[in-house]
């Protein structure tokens, strides 16, 4: 922004009453509970500013480490210089949790003026989910029910963990994704891990440049049907490569599935990552 700040924000929200990060008409959503916020804290300024975010989640994933911007004229940023017990960029969390209330579903974990070049879509250079699920080995907790997937059956988790493995690298997802008009399903799957946690929660760690629609929830979809024996390695393999939506697996409930991280290149190279994503998305 030529002639303001541009700020981030560090969020998490429990997203199970909302219906996803996009704000819809109607509907409530974390970006329009944000928003609203800010049209209360900036609203002697005209036209609240607009959080452009990281990546937007579906109805009902959660959030613990998910990332936004949004730009500020001087004026704006002066008017959080009068906010107590912080001041500056650092007081708008303060103000926007104070809106919120304390038993709100999403709150805003850090404020700060962002560094040069910084855009919290196009700057990332990967996004990190987990997904929880309590099969039929694992103690269920009900504090934990509404961010894990409770399974009626055993998994083999050592199975899981192979054919995940086995599914890393830059690859055409179209069986995973849900097509969006225009949107390419090109990505790079990073990292994909499961693990079974001393309370015999099994959950999976998913790193990818960035995620298609649906594509965490498929993906987890696929191994289970792995870990139930219905698909195997292999076939799981084919199914990638034929690039087609298939019924041989289910896409798993947003309920188990949490937005970790989101990570940045060092400061020095975040307006050419930026402008990079940009052309390969405008050339896809």
């Amino acid at each position: 922004m030529a002639d303001g700040i541009r700020l981030r924000l560090d969020i998490a929200y429990d997203g199970t009453n909302f219906r996803g990060w996009g704000q819809q008409p109607g509907q409530r959503t974390v970006q329009g509970e944000l928003q609203s916020a800010l049209a209360t804290v900036f609203g002697r300024f005209g036209e609240p500013p607009v959080l452009t975010v990281a990546g937007r989640t579906d109805a009902g994933v959660h959030a613990l480490g998910q990332v936004a911007h949004l730009d500020v004229s001087h004026e704006q940023l002066a008017a959080l210089n009068r906010s107590r017990p912080r001041s500056g960029a650092s007081a708008l969390a303060d103000r926007l949790n104070g809106i919120a209330g304390l038993d709100a579903d999403v709150w805003v974990s850090r404020s700060s003026i962002a560094p040069a070049g910084f855009d919290a879509r196009f700057s990332a250079i990967w996004r990190r989910y987990e997904y929880r699920i309590a099969d039929a080995s694992a103690v269920r907790n009900p504090l934990e029910r509404l961010g894990t997937l409770w399974f009626p059956r055993a998994l083999d988790a050592a199975a899981m963990n192979d054919a995940a493995g086995s599914l890393l690298g830059l690859h055409d997802w179209a069986s995973f994704c849900k097509q969006r008009d225009g949107a390419t399903s090109i990505r790079t799957l990073q990292e994909f891990v499961w693990e079974r946690h001393h309370s015999g929660v099994l959950v999976a760690r998913v790193k990818a440049d960035a995620f298609c629609h649906s594509m965490v929830r498929a993906l987890v979809g696929a191994t289970i049907a792995v870990g139930e024996g219905k698909l195997t390695a292999t076939r799981l393999l084919e199914l990638r490569d034929e690039r087609v939506r298939t019924s041989e697996f289910k896409v798993v409930p947003a309920r188990g599935l949490t937005l970790m991280e989101v990570g940045y290149p060092d400061d020095a190279e975040l307006a050419a990552r930026a402008e990079q994503t940009r052309a390969r998305r405008e050339s896809q």
